[in-house]
């Protein structure tokens, strides 16, 4: 419900009445509207009687990555109409990352807008989003191809004259959060070094929600990482000399907000499944890095990306005990089921770091 002061309901009248310049207000949802209704003498404005409800049968919406959605969203009025009415539906989209800081309103972004059979989208949702309208009411959003970025708070919006309601639906994707560092070492990236890292690697910077999930997973890392707001965090689950000491109790480690441009740290990435599969190449023989570019190249694919491989070892149950080069230059294999002579006894990805190019090993190949 919309609620105006008496000053303002006046001024609005006498901009209405015959000697006033009855001219439109823009409304800061995109629309503008040409009349009021008449109030009650207390600054509320009626709509005619009837209540309009916007609501949704799930405000919490998981999915995988290259799959379609539906955000649900129904709107209705009380008491119910005998003729339907001419209204308009705006779904925007607050990213994840800006989900917890205090311009959150003012980062919100436009998804699509829709009035009877017309429609608009844009930015990167041209092209992938549709209405379902399965029956009437129904201003559910379906978001095809879905991407890393997609992820974050969706508002559903419904306009009709002065009356405005709306709901919103969280969308977040199955994925894997995982701790990145450059091949010079530890602590050398800016938090625009850490995003890009992170890009190369076909993931984007985790979210604070991504990388509290992970740590309720299990993940335990004693170096601190860049997250997608901004702040600098790690998650230890087994308290520990020089992670916070040994009686902190188990937790995300934080030192708040940094300087994007001069702090160096390291980069906790998220990433989640993709068409393609991520195998170790069959090969008789160990190769050197550019060997092994080859040899992908050869098969039909390309040099798999750590993101890439992640996402394979957490979502798709990759398991193999053999090292292999990856397109950033590192060498790693995942374990699904630990096992002697394959590391430690926890499920992982293993790390050789950064070897020198010319050094032998197999490789893992994406397709």
């Amino acid at each position: 419900m919309l609620y105006l002061s008496r000053p303002l309901l006046a001024a609005c009248l006498y901009l209405l009445l015959p000697w006033g310049q009855g001219r439109t207000f823009g409304y800061n949802n995109g629309f503008h509207y040409q009349d009021i209704s008449n109030g009650d003498g207390n600054g509320e404005i009626y709509f005619s009687g009837i209540r309009l409800l916007v609501e949704s049968p799930q405000h919490l919406v998981s999915a995988t990555r290259g799959s379609s959605v539906t955000l649900p969203c129904h709107y209705r009025y009380e008491p119910e109409l005998t003729a339907p009415r001419r209204t308009r539906v705006k779904w925007s989209r607050l990213p994840a990352k800006a989900i917890t800081t205090n311009e959150a309103f003012a980062l919100e972004t436009e998804v699509m807008v829709a009035m009877g059979n017309r429609h608009r989208s844009y930015g990167s949702f041209k092209g992938r989003v549709r209405l379902r309208r399965l029956a009437p009411g129904d201003m559910s959003l379906v978001i095809n191809e879905l991407q890393l970025n997609d992820t974050g708070r969706y508002r559903c919006e419904v306009i009709d004259g002065l009356e405005d309601e709306s709901v919103t639906v969280e969308l977040e994707l199955r994925g894997v959060v995982f701790p990145y560092h450059s091949q010079k070492g530890r602590y050398h990236l800016n938090f625009f070094g850490a995003q890009q890292a992170c890009l190369d690697q076909d993931a984007t910077l985790a979210t604070f929600k991504q990388l509290l999930s992970a740590w309720e997973d299990g993940l335990d890392w004693c170096n601190a990482g860049w997250l997608a707001d901004g702040t600098v965090q790690y998650p230890i689950t087994a308290p520990r000399h020089g992670c916070g000491g040994e009686s902190s109790a188990p937790g995300l480690r934080s030192y708040g907000p940094k300087n994007r441009l001069f702090h160096r740290f390291d980069a906790f990435c998220f990433s989640a499944s993709m068409k393609g599969i991520v195998y170790h190449l069959n090969h008789p023989r160990r190769m050197n890095f550019t060997e092994a570019a080859r040899a992908c190249a050869r098969d039909g694919g390309q040099v798999a990306k750590v993101g890439q491989l992640y996402a394979a070892w957490k979502l798709k149950g990759l398991d193999r005990c053999d090292a292999g080069w990856l397109a950033d230059g590192s060498v790693r294999y995942p374990i699904t089921n630990a096992r002697a002579n394959c590391g430690p006894s926890q499920p992982g990805v293993r790390s050789f770091g950064f070897p020198a190019p010319h050094m032998k090993f197999g490789v893992y190949c994406y397709r």
